[in-house]
């Protein structure tokens, strides 16, 4: 039975690993936390049914596409919103990102209404393995995740655009100076989010029904999964996701499942309070 529990919980974390690698960038690059996150994955589930759905395209199509219309629409909302607060402080850009948050999801509701929603594939009968139920969702959730993340490692480790990315995150100035241009960077990195983010709400939308609400559904356990493994870590985020997915799941057998993201809460004020920086994040030093 914990079993169970674990791997459930371990896939809820591969879920969260995604849009919280999407915060993650988010911080590192912009220095400031996007409270629109949730309504990202939101867009990129609505964007992806609807392919699927109203126009008939499978779901792996409707998937990709999915994701190359939530990165431009999302560099497009950055041009538009973010751009032009660019030097304000991180609250004015935190403030900016709940306004966005409100407009997207919002429009979701507009167009699609409130009513849950489904994507057009096959009903599979899950695999007994070991005592253990295993869907073919979760399969297809953890396979696509763990290779999004070694492709995501690869090219923000080994590629010149990682290298430019890391010099912008550490130190703009310097960055500008060796002829890194920040704002095509910050650019690149919205493209980057609304693929991610987009992903996610694919991936959410297979594990379970697809509403306005869907992203904001996971938006504690997500900046949860951030703090704890430290605001700007990519490696903290995925380890605080997969921590933060299986303490949820395992929380259920003492609480309601209602009361699940109770867990994120306590996650964040621990963390804030004995580790402000997270279990990898850096210590800031003040001058």
């Amino acid at each position: 039975m914990i079993g169970q529990y674990i791997l459930n919980g371990v896939v809820s974390g591969l879920i969260v690993a995604l849009p919280a690698l999407a915060l993650t960038l988010i911080f590192a690059i912009l220095k400031f936390p996007n409270f629109a996150i949730g309504s990202m994955v939101t867009i990129g589930a609505y964007t992806a049914w609807a392919l699927n759905t109203q126009i008939g395209l499978p779901l792996l199509p409707a998937a990709m596409i999915s994701l190359a219309v939530s990165a431009i629409g999302l560099m497009l909302v950055d041009q538009i919103v973010f751009a032009r607060l660019r030097d304000r402080d991180n609250i004015t850009l935190l403030v900016a990102s709940v306004g966005v948050s409100f407009v997207l999801e919002n429009l979701c509701r507009f167009f699609y209404g409130n009513a849950a929603r489904s994507f057009d594939v096959e009903i599979s009968r899950p695999i007994r393995w070991l005592g253990l139920r295993i869907n073919h969702e979760q399969i297809t959730i953890a396979a696509v995740v763990l290779l999004f993340l070694v492709v995501l490692f690869l090219v923000l480790r080994f590629s010149r655009l990682g290298r430019a990315m890391r010099a912008v995150a550490d130190n703009p100035p310097l960055a500008a100076s060796r002829g890194i241009e920040r704002e095509s960077i910050v650019r690149i990195t919205w493209l980057m989010v609304g693929a991610t983010t987009a992903l996610a709400g694919v991936l959410i939308g297979m594990d379970r029904a697809i509403d306005p609400m869907i992203g904001w559904n996971y938006q504690i356990s997500v900046f949860a999964a951030a703090i704890v493994g430290g605001m700007g870590s990519l490696p903290g985020a995925v380890v605080g996701a997969l921590i933060i997915g299986v303490s949820e799941e395992l929380a259920t057998l003492v609480i309601p499942t209602n009361y699940r993201q109770a867990v994120g809460f306590i996650f964040i004020a621990l963390i804030l309070l004995f580790r402000p920086h997270g279990l990898f994040g850096k210590a800031a030093v003040r001058k």
